[in-house]
């Protein structure tokens, strides 16, 4: 019984932590999260990122 709320807690902290994390990267204006050049995609470009 205790192992599975251990195992609910730590997937929770995970899931918690990449939520946090993606709405983090979307305030500051990331279009495309993970990609390496997500901050210099533009409109113009339709979020084409490869340079």
């Amino acid at each position: 019984m205790t192992e599975n709320i251990i195992i609910i807690a730590v997937v929770s902290l995970i899931l918690g932590s990449v939520l946090f994390y993606i709405i983090r990267q979307k305030k500051k204006g990331a279009k495309c999260i993970g990609c390496p050049h997500c901050k210099c995609c533009s409109e113009k470009q339709k979020n084409n990122c490869t340079k």
